[in-house]
């Protein structure tokens, strides 16, 4: 086991791998995590799954509401005096005196091919907007986001079959073992880094409620990758009689000629429904979900045969 001294800073299940590998093959001095959260609708106050593993393997661990300004947090790491500190998916910003710590500087574990998709929803981003490959970087973290020197690259397919939780598991993996790989590297100071292309930086800010709302007058290929993109949560949804109608499968199709406008259910068969959308394109939808009940396939939800023919999926007020 190496012996340099590593504090490790993340969050959601994304990081689990990447910290589980740290700990098998290195030392991991004091693992910093965002705070318990309240979850679901019984409010269960709930430990990141980050934190989670560290209590496995009796690691320190702080949480800090704001570690910007917490002195404690910033004490501890002076008292620790790590050799590195690495971030995956940690979710706040880390200031310019912790950086200045460690011997070896602080690096980042990032969901993107940078300087492409900085910020913190990378992979949403990279299905929303079509990409045929992403990937992951190892950086140097600098007092702006996502924007230093990169130190390594790993790039992956995203296939038409995949979804957010699909193209997630995978660039956590790749993820952990670019690190194992890079880490060693790192210490010896056998790198070469790369200043990203400022020109060439894209950003993925944080998902919002209007992000997952369906907007029919865009192509079916936009929306085919916008039900991906929020597979399996938080789901892409649209307005059925002024009920939330969540779609969380669909297939790209034959047009089907129709003057009805964007949004119109203009098929049905016994297993789907066909929607129109912008530039005269159809989507085809298998599967769903309505308010209050669990998701499903169309072909469940079309048993009570009726003809949703002419009906207008969108806005609540339209």
């Amino acid at each position: 086991m190496n012996k340099k001294k590593i504090v490790f800073m993340g969050t959601p299940i994304f990081a689990v791998p990447i910290l589980e590998m740290l700990i098998k093959d290195f030392n991991v001095e004091l693992v910093i995590t965002q705070p318990d959260k309240r979850i679901g609708r019984k409010k269960v106050l709930t430990s990141p799954p980050v934190k989670v593993v560290a209590e496995k393997y009796n690691i320190p661990i702080l949480q800090p509401e704001k570690i910007s300004n917490d002195e404690c947090t910033y004490n501890k790491l002076l008292e620790i005096s790590p050799d590195i500190i690495i971030t995956a998916a940690y979710g706040q910003l880390v200031p310019e005196k912790i950086l200045k710590i460690p011997k070896y500087k602080c690096i980042n574990v990032h969901g993107s091919l940078l300087p492409k998709l900085r910020g913190g929803a990378p992979i949403h981003y990279a299905i929303l907007k079509g990409y045929k490959q992403t990937g992951v970087t190892i950086m140097y973290m600098v007092n702006k986001l996502d924007a230093g020197d990169m130190i390594s690259k790993v790039a992956f397919d995203i296939l038409e079959t995949d979804n957010f939780q699909s193209v997630h598991d995978r660039m956590s993996l790749a993820g952990r073992d670019l690190l194992k790989k890079t880490l060693p590297k790192i210490f010896i100071k056998n790198i070469n880094p790369v200043q990203q292309d400022e020109s060439l930086a894209t950003f993925a800010s944080n998902i919002t409620r209007d992000d997952e709302k369906i907007n029919w007058s865009k192509t079916a290929r936009q929306i085919f990758n916008q039900v991906r993109a929020f597979d399996p949560s938080p789901g892409a949804f649209t307005y059925l009689n002024n009920q939330i109608f969540k779609i969380w499968k669909t297939e790209e199709c034959e047009n089907i000629s129709s003057n009805l406008p964007p949004g119109s259910i203009i098929g049905q068969d016994k297993e789907s429904l066909y929607v129109k959308c912008g530039e005269d394109s159809t989507l085809k939808i298998i599967e769903v979900q309505i308010a209050g009940k669990t998701r499903t396939s169309v072909k469940n939800y079309l048993s009570n045969k009726k003809n949703y023919i002419g009906q207008i999926l969108g806005d609540i007020h339209e």
